[in-house]
């Protein structure tokens, strides 16, 4: 019988199966892809937003691929990436508190911080965000799609799209409510404009330096953080004029320090956590 010793993380309640494949036995990342549907279902499974692999890298210290509920791979996903170095570290696959990460989003650096012997936080250099359309990939003429109006059911919305190795749609809103991203997230995640789909963030400007997210995730539906959605939309408000480059993002999780540097990198510091360890069979 194939069974799987695993370890539940989550990162501001965005929460994670996380499987070693550096260890003798573990399955394949093509075998865990076909069982995330059920790994990933919180009556019958483990329960998880994503499954993550461990796994080692030709050109970085490791590799992470996480498969999304519906069987889908994810190209990057910033509360996991925290949560990934966590594990790395606490599970004694690398003493170093720098750390470099392959993803099939980019290649990433953590910056790990470390109290009694375990990582409490992770700042993640999240790269350059992407903002042309090619990038998202969304459709139409050449260019950024900033404050784009986008018809939805009937209703116009503006879209400002942002790629932070993953695509994003950001629109903006006086109050940010579940009714709302609960209506639009859906049809916005397959809306025609995104030929892979994308995710979806309702954005509340709290302030000039502080902002509140509802998110809607390809692939997952409504989950309570989405760590590069945080980034997409600290990048999004600052293009539409509307904060500076150093946001407090709150989620329904918990909050991300979000800073969009002058060198055009996008960094995200926040905290990871152990849940519980466990075995399942598959």
């Amino acid at each position: 019988m194939l069974t799987l010793p695993f370890v539940k993380m989550q990162g501001i309640g965005n929460d994670f199966v996380v499987a070693d494949c550096l260890v003798e036995g573990a399955p394949s990342p093509e075998e865990l892809q076909r069982r995330s549907v059920f790994l990933c279902d919180r009556k019958f499974g483990v329960g998880a937003d994503i499954v993550i692999c461990v796994l080692p890298s030709e050109r970085c210290d490791f590799l992470m691929r996480m498969f999304n509920p519906d069987g889908s791979e994810a190209e990057m996903c910033g509360n996991g990436i925290r949560c990934f170095g966590k594990y790395v570290y606490d599970h004694g696959h690398t003493t170093r508190t720098s750390i470099t990460v392959e993803t099939p989003g980019g290649d990433k650096v953590l910056e790990l911080t470390v109290r009694d012997g375990k990582v409490t936080h992770a700042t993640v250099d999240m790269g350059k965000p992407g903002l042309e359309r090619a990038d998202i990939p969304m459709t139409g003429d050449a260019g950024r799609a900033i404050s784009q109006p986008v018809d939805v059911d009937g209703e116009s919305v503006a879209l400002t799209a942002v790629s932070m190795g993953n695509p994003h749609a950001v629109y903006f809103v006086p109050t940010a409510t579940e009714e709302s991203i609960d209506r639009l997230g859906p049809a916005l995640e397959k809306h025609p404009l995104f030929p892979r789909r994308t995710n979806v963030h309702e954005v509340e400007v709290v302030s000039p330096s502080e902002i509140k997210v509802l998110t809607f995730e390809r692939g997952a539906g409504r989950t309570l953080a989405c760590g590069t959605g945080a980034c997409a939309s600290v990048v999004a408000a600052h293009l539409n004029g509307r904060t500076g480059r150093r946001v407090l993002v709150h989620l329904l999780g918990g909050d991300l320090q979000i800073d969009w540097s002058d060198d055009d990198h996008v960094y995200m510091t926040g905290p990871a956590v152990e849940v519980f360890t466990g075995t399942i069979s598959l």
